[in-house]
C-alpha cells in the first residue's frame, strides 16, 4: 500500500477533507452492508461540527470508518480521507500501513468512544491506560520516561477539573460516569491531536454533569484550537458545540450547513422534523412533532430518496430518483450550505414551517 502525503488538485486549507467516502460491513464471504454512502465534507482547523440523525443512521460507523478503528468486519472500500498532518503534509488516512496508521492515532487525530466503562479496561488502573496510551502511540523514536508521563498525566486531568492523584490510581468502575467520561477525554488530548472526535460523550449522564463537560470542551478546543467532529442525537448540545451540523439519514449525508443554517433555515424535511421533534427551551410553547415510522433497512433500501416514505412532501420523482447534496448558499471557508432535497428551494414548502 502506498501511505505516502496525498497532494489533491484542489487544497482548500482544510484539516480533513472527506471525499466519497463509503464504509460497510462484511455479513458473509461475499455479502457486505454498506452503513455509510458516499460522504463527503471538509473540516478546517479550528471548526467544530457535528453529527446528528436518528440511531443506525450511520454516524457513529462514519465516526469510526475515518480513524479505521471499525471491528474486524468493518470496510472503508471506497473514498479519500484526506488529513493535514502537524508538519504540513497530507496523507490519505485509509492508505496507511497498520505501524503508521498506530502512530498516526491519538498524534494527529483521537477518539472519545460512547460508554466510558465500555472504552477502559477494568482491570487497569486509570495511570496505566495513560502510560500505555503514550507508549503505543508516541512517534518512533521518542520514550518517556514513566514519570514524565504520569506528570503529563497530573496535568491532562486537572484540565478536566479532576483530582490527579485521586484519579490515576482507581480503576474505572470506582469512578462516577462523569468522571470516566472526563478521564477519557484528557486521555484523548494526551498526545496534542488536532482532531478529536467524540461519539455521544454524554450519554446516560445526568444534566448537570451533561453542562460540565459540555462546557470544559467548549473551553478545551478555544484553548488547544483542535478540531471536533460531534456525534451525537442531542439537537440542543449539536446547537452549542458546533460551527457545522450534517444531518445524516439512511448512511448518507443529507444536508450540512453553519449551525445556524440549519436550526434556523433548515431545507431538508428530516432536518426540519428532527427539530421539530424538540420541545423550545425558549420561546413560544408548542407541542413536539413526531416522526412517523423509522429509517429504512441497510438491506433493503427504497428507489429514490430513503427518505420519501416518511416524507409528508414528497414528490413522484422522489420515489424514483434519489437527490444528490446541492450548494444553496456558498461561503468562504468551505461553509456551504447544501441540502439533498428536491424541494430544498421551495418557498411555499418552507414558508408553511417544515422549518423553523
Amino acid at each position: 500500500m502506498n501511505d505516502h502525503p496525498t497532494a489533491p488538485d484542489t487544497d482548500n486549507g482544510a484539516l480533513l477533507s472527506v471525499r466519497g467516502v463509503d464504509v460497510g460491513y462484511r455479513t458473509g464471504r461475499r455479502t457486505r452492508v454498506t452503513a455509510v454512502h458516499d460522504v463527503s465534507f471538509d473540516l478546517h482547523p479550528g471548526q467544530s461540527m457535528a453529527l446528528v440523525g436518528e440511531s443506525g443512521c450511520g454516524k457513529t460507523t462514519l465516526g469510526l470508518g475515518l480513524l479505521r478503528l471499525l471491528p474486524r468486519t468493518g470496510v472503508v472500500p471506497k473514498g479519500e480521507i484526506l488529513f493535514r498532518r502537524k508538519d504540513g503534509t497530507r496523507v490519505d488516512v485509509r492508505t496507511l500501513e497498520k505501524e503508521k496508521l498506530r502512530r498516526f492515532r491519538w498524534n494527529e487525530a483521537a477518539m472519545v468512544f460512547q460508554g466510558a466503562m465500555n472504552a477502559f479496561n477494568p482491570v487497569l488502573k486509570i495511570e496505566e491506560h495513560f502510560l500505555d496510551t503514550f507508549r503505543a502511540h508516541e512517534r518512533a523514536g521518542r520514550r518517556r520516561p514513566r514519570k514524565e508521563i504520569i506528570e503529563r498525566s497530573a496535568e491532562l486531568l486537572e484540565m478536566v477539573r479532576l483530582d490527579p492523584v485521586r484519579v490515576l490510581g482507581s480503576f474505572p468502575h470506582e469512578l462516577s460516569g462523569g468522571m470516566r467520561q472526563r478521564s477519557l477525554i484528557a486521555l484523548a488530548l494526551a498526545l496534542e491531536p488536532q482532531l478529536l472526535i467524540l461519539d455521544e460523550p454524554t450519554t446516560a449522564l445526568d444534566i448537570l454533569t451533561q453542562r460540565s463537560i459540555v462546557e470544559r470542551l467548549a473551553e478545551l478546543r478555544e484553548e488547544l484550537r483542535f478540531s471536533m467532529v460531534f456525534i451525537t442525537h442531542d439537537l440542543g448540545l449539536a446547537a452549542e458545540l458546533a460551527d457545522r451540523v450534517g444531518t445524516m439519514y439512511a448512511g448518507r449525508l443529507i444536508e450540512t450547513g453553519t449551525t445556524r443554517d440549519i436550526f434556523y433555515r433548515s431545507r431538508h424535511p428530516y432536518t426540519s422534523a428532527l427539530i421539530n421533534s424538540v420541545p423550545p427551551v425558549v420561546g413560544d410553547l408548542h407541542v413536539p412533532e413526531s416522526l412517523p415510522g423509522g429509517p429504512p433497512s441497510l438491506n433493503a433500501l427504497p428507489p429514490g430518496c430513503s427518505f420519501a416514505p416518511r416524507c409528508a412532501h414528497a414528490l413522484d420523482s422522489c420515489t424514483a430518483t434519489r437527490p444528490v447534496l446541492e450548494v444553496l448558499k456558498h461561503r468562504d471557508a468551505g461553509l456551504s450550505h447544501t441540502a439533498a432535497c428536491f424541494r430544498s428551494t421551495d418557498a411555499a414548502l418552507h414558508a408553511e414551517g417544515v422549518s423553523r
